[in-house]
């Protein structure tokens, strides 16, 4: 296990926009992380009331958006209008190129999401879009919420991952089986747990390889997602 701690990500404060990038990014350029597996990107962003995204162009991505406060406003080229709140998991196939905008939906709330790309397994897709709230049902497990064939009425995706996100209580624990030749990410979203004995708090993350179970214990109240890639 390789720990990614949340003070060594990059960071950019644009004012309306404070953003921690977990993997190289934009203007913040790290050779020696430049994602995991298929895992290209994780942004932990804060945006300010009435500011967001103005629309721009994407391609041959996975992009998925989870909203962890306050409520996300989406539009995109292929005529969707949504609002993503908490519980909610967006996935926007970029594929052949897709415009889009992300605004805060609130005129004074901040919200805060965390964006995710995932590199597809075949460029050209037909862009496409879905959304899926789980809410409850993240409680005290490792709940599906995004696999390759849509399975248990996840998100599909593009590509030979399986994303989990689990909310937990102080104490509670979950594990995941880790098949030989498979490889996980961590990120610890809100508190602390233990990962296999090892301590992270909010923010960070933790690749794991050459590992057949991770062993998840919460530390008080807990948020985290978990992706189990080839």
């Amino acid at each position: 296990m390789k720990i990614r701690r949340s003070h060594e990500r990059g960071h950019a404060n644009h004012g309306w926009l404070d953003s921690h990038h977990t993997f190289s990014f934009a203007s913040y350029r790290d050779p020696e992380h430049m994602g995991f597996r298929a895992l290209r990107v994780i942004n932990d962003d804060r945006v300010k009331g009435g500011e967001g995204f103005g629309t721009h162009p994407h391609r041959d991505m996975e992009i998925i958006s989870y909203v962890v406060d306050g409520a996300l406003e989406h539009k995109d080229s292929m005529g969707t209008g949504s609002i993503i709140r908490p519980g909610d998991l967006q996935r926007m196939r970029a594929g052949t190129g897709v415009t889009h905008s992300e605004y805060n939906h609130s005129a004074t709330d901040t919200v805060r999401f965390l964006q995710i790309w995932i590199l597809p397994d075949e460029n050209g897709l037909e862009p496409g879009y879905a959304q899926k709230f789980f809410g409850d049902e993240r409680r005290g497990k490792l709940r599906l919420v995004a696999s390759q064939d849509g399975a248990a009425d996840s998100v599909q995706v593009h590509q030979d991952v399986s994303m989990f996100a689990s909310v937990l209580e102080d104490g509670e624990s979950v594990a995941h089986e880790l098949a030989e030749g498979r490889h996980a990410w961590l990120q610890m979203v809100r508190g602390n747990a233990t990962v296999n004995g090892a301590e992270l708090a909010e923010g960070d993350g933790a690749s794991l390889s050459n590992v057949s179970s991770i062993d998840i214990k919460s530390l008080g109240s807990s948020e985290l997602l978990l992706f189990d890639l080839a």
